[in-house]
């Protein structure tokens, strides 16, 4: 089953607007006579009554419904997690040099664990990298973005006296000097 467009199906949060705004008129209909202290206060309360219903509603709503996930999984972990780990990777690389400049580390050592997390964050990265398809939607919106630009900038402005060639926002002609 094809689940409904977001434009023709009734939102929970249009649903209690509507039930408070029925409820608040009926109540404001039952209460008219008793002054307009009473309608102000009913009002308030109903008001408040929709805001509790909605705040409800978005704690309970995850809890019954079915499982909507939309953070990106690479292989079986999310992608800021793998952020995460690389970035992690790349500070322990960077205070492993720092320990070592410091002498805190001997040559021998900072070369065995340098390599392994080199190693481990250019998995990381590949990993990143392989998982994402943005790279080509990129490309063409740049594409896109620079032809537009060059669409919008002028031709090449031609000298009506000498018939140079000139820049795109040259006011004076380069070989001449005639205004264009």
């Amino acid at each position: 089953m094809k689940p409904a467009s977001t434009s023709d199906a009734l939102r929970p949060w249009q649903f209690f607007v509507l039930a408070a705004l029925g409820c608040a008129t009926a109540v404001t209909f039952v209460v008219r006579s008793q002054g307009v202290t009473a309608v102000i206060l009913v009002t308030i309360i109903m008001a408040a009554g929709a805001v509790v219903a909605l705040g409800v509603l978005r704690v309970v709503r995850p809890l019954v419904s079915p499982a909507d996930d939309r953070t990106a999984v690479i292989g079986h972990r999310t992608r800021a997690a793998l952020q995460e780990e690389k970035q992690l990777a790349l500070r322990t690389i960077k205070e492993l040099e720092f320990d070592r400049a410091m002498g805190k580390i001997s040559d021998t050592d900072f070369n065995e664990m340098s390599v392994r997390l080199r190693a481990r964050a250019s998995r990381l990265i590949k990993q990143l990298d392989a998982a994402e398809g943005y790279r080509p939607q990129i490309e063409r919106d740049l594409a896109k973005r620079l032809g537009d630009a060059l669409d919008q900038t002028p031709a090449p402005k031609a000298c009506a006296a000498c018939q140079t060639t000139n820049e795109r926002d040259a006011r004076f002609c380069k070989e001449c000097g005639a205004r264009l």
